[in-house]
């Protein structure tokens, strides 16, 4: 029988509970150990007023940004509840930044006319930079969310309005599943977003553990959130590449090979 390459493993999975089933369940294919301990709460916005009167004038909008899957739901859910028609008479094309977010968006009825390369506000940018300069965007994402897309949006030309559309928040018991969890060991840490990483820091710190851990390295899915974690002076050990679950499957078992070579 052929040694499955994660054997054995224990990784540490901060995801959403609702979300970490896919990166689990690929983790545990491989032979690893799943270790769930949710940093992450999706919640409402404090106020859906600015969402709402976004909503209701869609139409004004020449683009509308998705950054995320949890943006696509939280979107399409609020716009059910107000009784808001994404059928306007002239919707604005919509961008999708990652796969992920473009399928939520198909899925939820959504006509998706642009997927950047990479999940970077340069890849972003650099495919709308041709038709951007002057036009109107909606860009619905996190209420804590770095500036970087709106940001490159703003210098590229574009009139941006940015609104929240969820919030990430983290779970009372989050600090005392770490301190479990690390009690009985990790072998890494993966990270699907920089506010897994800052809340992941933020649950160590409330649990009166040193963050980076010793000995486990970090796995991040993308630039954006490689660079958070450098920011909490938690390096990688390895980037997902694409910028995805699968990829960041891939990357878990390419820093063990090299480990154990």
């Amino acid at each position: 029988m052929t040694l499955q390459p994660l054997a054995g493993r224990r990784v540490l999975v901060t995801r959403a509970a609702k979300q970490a089933g896919k990166l689990s369940e690929g983790l545990r294919a491989l032979g690893a150990i799943p270790v769930e301990v949710p940093v992450l709460e999706i919640l409402p916005p404090e106020d859906f007023a600015p969402l709402d009167a976004a909503l209701r004038q869609l139409n004004r909008y020449d683009w509308l940004i998705l950054t995320s899957a949890n943006a696509v739901r939280a979107l399409v859910e609020r716009a059910s509840r107000a009784e808001i028609s994404f059928k306007q008479s002239t919707p604005p094309q919509v961008a999708a930044v990652g796969q992920a977010t473009a399928a939520e968006a198909e899925k939820s009825g959504l006509k998706v006319a642009l997927v950047p390369e990479s999940y970077v506000a340069e890849s972003l940018i650099s495919a709308l930079s041709s038709q951007i300069a002057g036009r109107k965007v909606l860009l619905a994402r996190a209420t804590v969310a770095r500036d970087v897309i709106p940001e490159a949006l703003s210098n590229a030309g574009a009139i941006v309005d940015v609104v929240d559309a969820y919030r990430n928040a983290m779970p009372a018991a989050a600090p005392e599943q770490l301190r479990r969890a690390l009690a009985e060991g990790i072998d890494a840490a993966t990270f699907t977003s920089s506010s897994s990483a800052t809340h992941l820091a933020e649950a160590a710190k409330q649990a009166g553990i040193a963050f980076p851990f010793a000995d486990v390295p970090a796995i991040s899915i993308g630039p954006i959130t490689s660079q958070t974690l450098r920011e909490l002076n938690c390096p990688p050990a390895a980037e997902a590449n694409p910028y995805d679950i699968p990829g960041l499957i891939a990357a878990v078992v390419s820093l063990f090979s090299r480990m154990s070579s």
